[in-house]
């Protein structure tokens, strides 16, 4: 094993996926059994996402699936990927992260994004809209001042005034000047455009402030990392999600996984092939050998901390082999 992998931090974002025939509570138990394995195989972190309104995910209450992952689990940190902070009011989010590290302590991380919805209806039921995204700044300095106790109108945020609980920026166009100003760690995805990335790392170093939360940079990459006996398997495992994207962008709804024979099996339009052989492009994905080479490279590209595997598929049993198959790379 590479120096740069063993130095390296190991985490998962789990989006609780609804998979064709099982039900979304079916997926949210899915993900706290995940947290689990994954705890004992050594990752350091597991997160949940926040999404509305979608058909293939369950996990649109981060805060309330962080408690139930906790709850069953004991040294594995546990957070969001990440809470989006223009669809709640700031003292809403400290609360309910108050609650969590004061049932929790020291194991909670609060992962906050910019996103308002991924369709008009969503946006509509949110009550929010797309220019809302723009106040996310001033909302994350509103939320970190609530910890602090500096609000002007007065008001404690308890529990969680006076805690401590990690702050990240998931990197979304502006995301990395925002995290960059605020001194706070960053999340950046993905490895399908490493180009794209890398810029948006290089900006976030050279415009860093120093916070009383992070001294100096720190670096969370995101993307799919599909390992399997074969190079054949491993694709497999990214079908029912290049599929889902390809859909999505053709039908405009987002739907659950299906599994990888099927999809095999479908005759596609030209438009949905292009987006789906884009959706199988450009992720890690291999056998051991294969992975650990193309994660020295992206570490080495990077200067990454930590790498953020966000892997979607609808076996089970074939993503808990896949991360035990990572597990062992990145331990040694």
């Amino acid at each position: 094993m590479s120096s740069l992998i063993a130095s390296a931090r190991f985490s998962v974002l789990d989006r609780s996926r609804t998979r064709e025939g099982h039900t979304h509570p079916e997926a949210l138990r899915d993900t706290v059994r995940l947290a689990g394995e994954l705890e004992g195989l050594g990752y350091h972190r597991l997160w949940v996402s926040e999404h509305h309104g979608v058909p293939g995910v369950a996990g649109s209450a981060p805060t309330v699936l962080a408690a139930a992952v906790a709850g069953a689990t004991r040294t594995i940190r546990v957070g969001t990927g990440g809470v989006m902070l223009p669809n709640h009011r700031p003292l809403v989010v400290a609360e309910q992260f108050g609650v969590l590290e004061s049932l929790f302590p020291g194991r909670i991380d609060m992962g906050l994004g910019r996103s308002v919805g991924f369709t008009d209806g969503v946006r509509k039921a949110l009550g929010r809209d797309k220019d809302d995204a723009e106040d996310f700044e001033a909302q994350l300095r509103e939320l970190l001042g609530w910890f602090r106790g500096t609000s002007p109108t007065g008001v404690h945020a308890r529990p969680a005034e006076g805690l401590t609980v990690p702050p990240f920026v998931l990197a979304m166009g502006e995301g990395a000047g925002i995290a960059a100003r605020a001194g706070l760690p960053m999340v950046i995805g993905d490895f399908r455009n490493r180009e794209k990335m890398r810029r948006g790392i290089d900006h976030y170093r050279e415009h860093f402030r120093p916070s009383p939360r992070a001294s100096e940079p720190y670096v969370v990459v995101s993307g799919t990392v599909a390992v399997a006996g074969t190079p054949e398997e491993a694709r497999r495992l990214l079908v029912p999600e290049a599929w889902a994207m390809a859909y999505s962008r053709t039908h405009g709804t987002f739907p659950p996984l299906p599994p990888a024979e099927r999809v095999e099996a479908l005759t596609l339009t030209g438009k949905e092939r292009d987006f789906y052989e884009s959706g199988l492009t450009g992720h890690i994905a291999g056998t051991e050998e294969q992975v650990a080479h193309e994660l020295e490279t992206v570490l080495k590209e990077t200067g990454a901390q930590e790498v953020l595997v966000t892997t979607s598929t609808y076996d089970r049993e074939a993503l808990l082999d896949s991360y035990r198959r990572l597990a062992a790379i990145t331990s040694g």
